[in-house]
């Protein structure tokens, strides 16, 4: 087959020796199959993005470090090269994400590099060795889906350990490999600590399995494993060897909002004195 012109300097720099076929094509990407050596694997080929996408971006791109102030501005302003700065940053985000949670444990493509653009990963297959089928398309046994929601827990408590939230995970970014469920797709990976949407997206992600899987296993729709993780975290109790039980005490105390805004009026006029006093104090020195 014709190689594609974005994967020619992989084959140009020996980082892969054939496309074999293509796998499969989004609105972001388009995955190839590809062999390297003796070993087949797939190179992911990013697009490039409108700006109707990038705004549908937003909720994800908060709390996410950029390299400069120059950088900061385009972004702002939504320039032409403020719009390449952030199709290069989100895509910079997956490769960096895959990394770091290969390294932590979580079930993820084996990342080889990050060439020219094309993401180079291990390819995910079934138990006859075809290209694994997402986790969205397949029928479970109860059983298999009680483990296979234990171990997406598991693989979510330990991307939370690091800081990071999926932000779109669902039964189509799985996939179902020989060895049980692999996790896909980060380019819109979350920062929990510096997004405030942060806790509303791994709810999500955590809600979206435990409604798949409790098609197949219903007592999973009575758990709020993402409810008790995030209270962990918060506390800083979180660990990844954490152990869940998926129940959950929810607060039913209505908030006290005049009180709340009585502790902000207090410390607003802390600060005004605070300040008044040192201007106070210069005022004295410079006298």
């Amino acid at each position: 087959m014709r190689t594609p012109k974005e994967l020619q300097p992989l084959i140009d720099d020996g980082v892969i020796d054939e496309v074999v076929r293509p796998l499969k094509s989004g609105k972001e990407a388009t995955v190839w199959v590809v062999r390297s050596g003796d070993d087949v694997r797939c190179a992911k080929v990013y697009k490039d993005m409108a700006q109707r996408s990038f705004q549908a971006r937003t909720v994800y791109q908060e709390g996410r470090k950029l390299r400069g102030s120059r950088q900061s501005r385009a972004l702002s302003k939504a320039t032409k090269f403020g719009r390449r700065e952030l199709e290069t940053q989100w895509k910079n985000t997956e490769v960096e994400a895959l990394y770091q949670l290969a390294e932590a444990g979580v079930h993820v493509p084996t990342p080889y590099g990050y060439f020219n653009g094309v993401l180079v990963m291990s390819l995910v297959v079934d138990a006859q060795g075809f290209s694994a089928p997402r986790l969205g398309e397949v029928t479970l046994e109860p059983e298999q889906a009680r483990q296979f929601h234990q171990r997406l827990i598991t693989d979510v408590v330990r991307m939370l350990c690091l800081g990071l939230i999926h932000g779109d995970l669902s039964p189509f970014n799985v996939l179902l490999s020989d060895s049980g469920p692999i996790v896909i797709d980060f380019p819109q990976v979350v920062s929990a600590a510096g997004n405030n949407a942060a806790r509303a997206l791994l709810l999500r992600d955590v809600h979206n399995l435990r409604d798949y899987f409790a098609r197949f296993a219903p007592e999973l729709a009575e758990t709020y494993y993402g409810e008790e993780m995030w209270s962990l975290f918060e506390q800083g109790e979180l660990v990844a060897h954490s152990e869940l039980t998926g129940r959950f005490v929810f607060d039913t105390h209505q908030a006290d909002v005049e009180a709340v805004l009585d502790s902000i009026e207090d410390a607003r006029q802390e600060a005004l004195i605070r300040q008044q006093g040192r201007e106070a104090a210069a005022e004295m020195d410079a006298e």
